[in-house]
């Protein structure tokens, strides 16, 4: 099975900022066990800021502040929900990793 497209949105708010979401069904595998291929990113001129994505040989994780951690992944829905929390601390100016 090749991988299908499941969802590409990508965005540019009104101060330029680019927020843009890809999502893949794939075969279940030791690098993606749910059958998902992801990334989802939030870019501020040009440089990601924050980023969920399950990259081979990384599996699920986060970027946030500069650190990348790893993540638990549940479902689609939960991580465009993290991520769009990420986002608004990030815009509140709260990067405080420890927080998390």
């Amino acid at each position: 099975m090749k991988a299908k497209l499941l969802a590409h949105r990508k965005e540019r708010n009104e101060d330029g900022h680019i927020t843009e979401l890809k999502a893949w069904i794939v075969p279940v595998s030791e690098h993606t066990p749910h059958g998902l291929k992801y990334s989802v990113v939030y870019i501020v001129n040009g440089v990601r800021v924050i980023g969920y994505d399950n990259e081979r040989g990384k599996g699920d994780h986060r970027h946030f502040a500069g650190l990348e951690k790893p993540y638990s992944f549940i479902s689609m829905a939960q991580l465009v929900k993290d991520f769009n929390a990420d986002v608004s601390r990030y815009l509140e100016g709260d990067d405080n990793e420890s927080d998390l």
